[in-house]
């Protein structure tokens, strides 16, 4: 779910061509509120989903923007689904854990089995259950609103959330969190925290991703990748920490990688702008940066 309102006016002089992505497509008229997007490479497809306020479905769309499949997710709510991800073994989780007010306490991962997804409707086979052993109160302070999720991935049976900041006073300030892929109920591990930068609409991260060599981590801002590699394990603020600016401003919110350099990013429909696929790769973004 997102507060954040954007004016028509910023996105027209903000939504210039770049030579650092690519427009792809645009997404159909029905999905105005993509929040996640994760790719297939077996047939170069994309699953979507979108957040809050929209259906508990997962969309399947072929590489000119066509939705090819609908599958409609029950015995899971979509309460605020804000990004998609995979396994090794092509399962697929929802993470519900959208959490603007910071007042939510059931936040939650969703298992999808890969063979379900060949029906048209599909429930989950496990419910990932967590809370953030941090958070004392629902909601926080206003100045320690640390708890809203956007991004994730999973990596050696484990989860790992990106959280976006909503203080007031932001200053870019994201906590990095690891959650076993487990049903049950979870007290989320507290890895370390980083910053972005000090503008919300510029360093609030919505999405994150890893490769599929596990080797680089993508956080996406509206405007900017921030990646993390040459890490060890699963410490990822134990190698370097680069902006990689994308020269486009847009209500950027979902990513995926194709393969070890390139990316998929999506953006929010609002007005005449958005709602788009874009293309982009490590190497472009590294040599304009």
């Amino acid at each position: 779910m997102k507060k954040y309102i954007f004016i028509s006016l910023l996105f027209a002089s903000c939504e210039q061509p770049s030579h650092t992505i690519t427009e792809l497509y645009s997404l159909p008229k029905k999905l105005k509120e993509v929040s996640g997007i994760i790719y297939t490479p077996e047939d170069e497809s994309v699953w979507a989903i979108e957040d809050s306020g929209n259906a508990s479905a997962l969309y399947k769309i072929n590489s000119t923007g066509k939705i090819t499949k609908t599958i409609s997710i029950t015995d899971a709510q979509n309460t605020d689904w804000e990004d998609v991800t995979m396994d090794k073994n092509g399962n697929l989780y929802l993470g519900d854990f959208g959490n603007n007010d910071n007042k939510r306490r059931d936040l939650c991962i969703y298992k999808l089995d890969k063979n379900s997804l060949l029906n048209a409707t599909a429930a989950p086979v496990s419910k990932i259950s967590f809370s953030y052993p941090e958070q004392k109160q629902f909601p926080p302070n206003k100045k320690e609103l640390l708890y809203d999720v956007e991004g994730f991935f999973e990596m050696n049976n484990n989860f790992y959330l990106f959280t976006k900041n909503r203080s007031k006073g932001f200053d870019g300030t994201s906590l990095i969190y690891k959650i076993p892929n487990q049903a049950g109920n979870h007290t989320a591990i507290l890895l370390g925290s980083f910053k972005t930068c000090d503008t919300y609409k510029s360093c609030a991260i919505t999405s994150a991703i890893i490769n599929p060599d596990q080797s680089k981590v993508a956080l996406l801002t509206h405007d900017k990748i921030i990646l993390f590699e040459n890490f060890k394990g699963d410490d990822f603020l134990s190698g370097t920490q680069t902006v990689l600016e994308l020269n486009h401003f847009s209500q950027k919110e979902a990513a995926t990688f194709i393969d070890n350099d390139k990316i998929l990013l999506a953006d929010e429909k609002y007005g005449s702008n958005g709602g788009k696929v874009y293309k982009t790769t490590l190497t472009q973004l590294k040599t304009k940066s």
